[in-house]
């Protein structure tokens, strides 16, 4: 038995279609729209419609020429397969949108988990900047304290994209967490998290990372990489800048891989500035941007405070890229003061 919702739209397009085919007034139309709105909202089918036409049609008129009644045979077949296209059009947008909701939720627990404030100390500036290329970042970066006076800097590049990059740099964050705070080598710490990510993470992903270690006392920063882009150093009184240069096997690809640590002596203005793939590997239309030019984009900005220049760099670089980023950007900046 039909229900009322049903019933009742059958009555309305009744009315319409015999008012129109008295008057072709085109004002009659106009109510089409909202009795479309209750024919989905009463799950009314296309084809019981062009059934419900016919049938008026044929009350109407009862000389119909049969080839006008047959033809609705045609459209009865076109709007079967109409409706089950539409349906399912119907089933799967719900299906991303309760997808879009979860990924929300995931993006949000994902900030939570990422966050990493800002350190405050004496004698050093740092400026932060990380934009996900997507709502999940495949890129971290934290700041801890160390001891009494080292601060210890992490950033680390998924090698993937979407859901599975992101949760992979969770896990990684997690355990970076727990074995950092009391003053690990970056030698140590790389070796660690090594094996955290061989035995954790899928086969066909791994993750580059740089860890270093700023003393702020004795102003010395050591530093180590698994595979991470190279970092630049700012030095104040030449107004040069060189390669922060250290090697290593990205992590999760070798249990037993060992990490050489290197070190460098800040003098008073001196920056360093270390980055993700998103920021090295900036594309134009004319394809990769060149280390040179990407070194002349820090140096206009130079005089900026380390959070404004980081800021500035990637405004800049995202103007280049029409302000549609091609990977997850993430850029560091510390400043001896």
């Amino acid at each position: 038995m039909e229900d009322r919702q049903v019933r009742e739209f059958k009555e309305k397009y009744r009315d319409i279609m015999l008012k129109y085919l008295e008057h072709q007034d085109e004002e009659i139309l106009y109510s089409c729209e909202k009795l479309t709105r209750e024919a989905m909202e009463s799950h009314v089918s296309p084809e019981e419609v062009v059934n419900l036409h016919r049938s008026i049609l044929e009350e109407y008129d009862a000389d119909l020429p049969e080839f006008v009644s047959s033809s609705f045979d045609v459209l009865l077949e076109m709007m079967v397969g109409y409706g089950m296209a539409h349906m399912e059009h119907l089933s799967l947008r719900t299906e991303q949108i309760a997808l879009r909701r979860e990924i929300a939720q995931a993006e949000d627990m994902q900030k939570t988990m990422m966050k990493s404030d800002i350190p405050m100390v004496d004698g050093l500036e740092v400026g932060a900047v990380s934009v996900p290329m997507r709502q999940m970042s495949g890129d971290f970066y934290s700041f801890t304290n160390e001891g009494d006076s080292k601060i210890s800097v992490t950033l680390a590049d998924v090698i993937g994209k979407g859901i599975p990059a992101a949760f992979s740099m969770s896990m990684l964050k997690y355990a970076a967490d727990n074995y950092g705070g009391d003053a690990k080598t970056p030698s140590e710490m790389l070796q660690n998290l090594n094996v955290v990510a061989e035995t954790n993470i899928a086969d066909n992903m791994f993750i580059t990372m740089f860890y270093g270690l700023y003393d702020t006392k004795r102003h010395l920063f050591e530093f180590a990489s698994a595979g991470h882009e190279v970092g630049l150093y700012y030095s104040a009184k030449t107004q040069r800048f060189t390669d922060l240069y250290a090697r290593g096997l990205p992590l999760g690809i070798d249990s037993s891989a060992t990490y050489r640590a290197f070190e460098k002596e800040v003098e008073l203005g001196d920056m360093i500035f270390i980055m993700s793939d998103g920021v090295t590997e900036t594309r134009t239309a004319e394809g990769f941007i060149e280390r040179e030019d990407l070194i002349a984009v820090f140096k206009k900005r130079i005089d900026l405070p380390p959070q404004g220049l980081v800021k500035g760099v990637y405004d800049h670089l995202c103007k280049m890229q029409e302000y549609e980023l091609r990977d997850d950007f993430t850029l560091i900046c510390l400043k001896r003061v």
